[in-house]
């Protein structure tokens, strides 16, 4: 596997793609002054961007049914998660555009060779707003995990007496 968006995987079988560009813009607004040069804002990170560029070859790689897959997840209109093969987590994702060019045909007309390039736009806030406070989190399954071990100790012990007066 090289990448998921959302169920589609992009692997050989499927969407291989041969070019992967990230794409991060950064907000620095000016204000103009007399007799000097403008001054500029920080005002955090802009768009992210992600565009996938391939070549499908149906006789060897996906082929038009990985192609009609991909737009209906783009047609569905929702954010995916982008998740690399390495485990790397990019974020949630819509489909901005996708374009295919089919050339080299066989003689029933489909294509042998279909370029693909795939443009995702990044919708979420952040990885942390995504997940929410990772620490807080763990923490909170902590808490929960005590409150579970008492409670299985309670059960543990009533079943506990409960076979003891089975057996006197």
């Amino acid at each position: 596997m090289m990448m998921t968006l959302g169920m589609m995987v992009f692997m050989r079988q499927t969407l291989p793609y041969q070019g992967l560009q990230h794409n991060v813009d950064y907000r620095w607004p000016t204000n103009s002054r007399v007799g000097q040069r403008a001054t500029a804002q920080f005002l955090g990170p802009g768009d992210e961007k992600i565009t996938l560029t391939g070549v499908l070859l149906p006789e060897i790689t996906g082929g038009k049914i990985s192609l009609v897959t991909l737009k209906a997840l783009a047609d569905l209109g929702r954010a995916w998660p982008l998740i690399g093969g390495d485990g790397t987590i990019y974020g949630m994702y819509v489909v901005t555009d996708y374009n295919t060019n089919s050339t080299e045909f066989f003689s029933d007309g489909s294509a042998r060779r279909i370029d693909f390039t795939l443009n995702l736009l990044r919708v979420d806030e952040s990885l942390t707003a995504m997940f929410g406070d990772l620490k807080q989190q763990a923490n909170d399954l902590i808490g929960k995990s005590s409150n579970l071990t008492s409670s299985v100790q309670s059960v543990m012990g009533s079943l506990a007496s409960q076979a003891g007066g089975l057996f006197s």
